[in-house]
């Protein structure tokens, strides 16, 4: 299984990312799917998540109403819109799989995890 995380880079504040994860091994229609993401010094951070049913997303209060969670099942994509972003949005983002069999569980625990993409820089700086 591999999560291959992507679209990271170097912007200004207020400015816009989309980050991707493209699964190999592992279908993500079948999976509940999360973002998180670490900062230098800080442990690693739930940012949102989307159910196996993809009925349900949760954001950490620090993102809701600036980033977007989606899938796309034909291309096994999962996605991360990030607007307004700030100097607090600078970290690294990882992508990540949770084989759960609940079709509403979005867990905000990284060790229910079963899968991880290797992580993407995103630095917002002026």
């Amino acid at each position: 299984v591999q999560l291959q995380a992507s679209g990271g880079g170097s912007v200004q504040p207020g400015g816009t990312l989309r980050l991707s994860c493209s699964a190999s091994g592992v279908t993500l229609s079948s999976v509940a799917v999360g973002w998180f993401r670490q900062a230098p010094g800080k442990e690693r951070e739930f940012v949102s998540g989307l159910s196996l049913s993809g009925s349900r997303k949760e954001y950490a209060d620090s993102v809701k109403g600036r980033f977007t969670i989606s899938r796309d099942n034909a291309k096994n994509t999962m996605y991360l819109q990030m607007n307004s972003l700030n100097a607090e949005d600078t970290a690294v983002y990882y992508c990540a799989a949770d084989r759960t069999f609940s079709t509403l569980r979005i867990s905000r625990n990284t060790d229910v995890y079963n899968y991880w993409g290797q992580g993407t820089q995103v630095t917002v700086s002026s």
